[in-house]
């Protein structure tokens, strides 16, 4: 089983967790819209649209860059009738765009909020809605939220509630569209990984090289998307995946690929809930 000829409609994904998600897909063949802002190179970020669809070419895919900025319904439109007009379609959805401040109440300004809310939440709603008439032409359709479970406990929000709320709304698009789209086939989930994931969020906001050292690299995340999308969409809908534990189904016992120069404990993410640590054999130091 493959991917070979889907197409894949990305939001974000010129670097990071969504680029190796884009990246896993186009090596069995498929086709992948990178719908995102970054069209100019960012002083300490890499990648724009334009080396992510060169590199999804390269891996083996076909790649269509498009400068969208999902808070926008007219450039969402625009970039999902380009991708039916180039690929012929959509098969999978994938809100990987997101904005996160690690701030408290009075630290967060306003703008910030907004910010945070309109491309989390909203977007991942409009992406989605956008998508979906596609989506239910499709043979195995699937949208995937890069989202948290829903583990409702205080210490998730009491020093960054703004970064929250706008995060488990990602999630909550899951929770409902899932069952509003059951009856049409339409597998709708969520995927978090367990421990700290090395990009540039958690190089330059989460702890900078000593977190990065004890995170695993993106393509964790992205086989565990592979796995996810080739699963039947009427069987696998309304989760709220765990990157580790997605891999241990497919049979993946030996994770130290991901995090080759890893040395001691790795760090958790946020939002797991503690029963997903608790039955991890994997040495993982709580995120707090």
């Amino acid at each position: 089983m493959s991917l070979k000829d889907k197409t894949l409609f990305m939001s974000g994904g010129s670097r990071g967790i969504g680029l190796a998600i884009a990246l896993r897909a186009a090596r069995d063949g498929a086709n992948v819209t990178i719908a995102a802002k970054t069209a100019e190179p960012h002083p300490k970020l890499p990648g724009t649209i334009y080396t992510a669809a060169e590199e999804i070419e390269q891996a083996g895919g076909r790649a269509l860059p498009v400068l969208c900025d999902i808070r926008d319904e007219a450039q969402v439109a625009d970039a999902v009738a380009r991708t039916v007009e180039k690929f012929g379609g959509i098969d999978i959805c994938v809100n990987n765009a997101s904005a996160i401040q690690l701030t408290g109440t009075l630290e967060t300004d306003m703008k910030r909020y907004d910010l945070m809310h309109q491309i989390n939440t909203r977007g991942t709603f409009l992406v989605s809605k956008m998508c979906i008439p596609h989506l239910k032409l499709a043979k195995n359709p699937h949208i995937l939220n890069l989202a948290p479970p829903l583990d409702m406990k205080a210490k998730w929000f009491k020093n960054h509630v703004a970064y929250t709320m706008a995060k488990f709304g990602m999630s909550m698009c899951t929770l409902g569209m899932s069952a509003e789209f059951a009856g049409a086939g339409i597998a709708v989930n969520s995927l978090w990984p367990i421990s700290t994931i090395d990009t540039a969020a958690v190089r330059n906001l989460l702890g900078g090289a000593t977190v990065a050292a004890m995170s695993r690299s993106p393509d964790i995340m992205a086989d565990a998307a592979h796995a996810i999308f080739l699963r039947p969409s009427r069987e696998a809908t309304g989760n709220f995946y765990i990157d580790e534990e997605v891999l241990r189904a497919e049979g993946v016992t030996d994770f130290s690929v991901y995090a080759p120069g890893a040395k001691g404990a790795l760090a958790g993410d946020f939002f797991v809930p503690d029963e997903v640590f608790a039955s991890s054999d994997t040495n993982i130091r709580r995120a707090v």
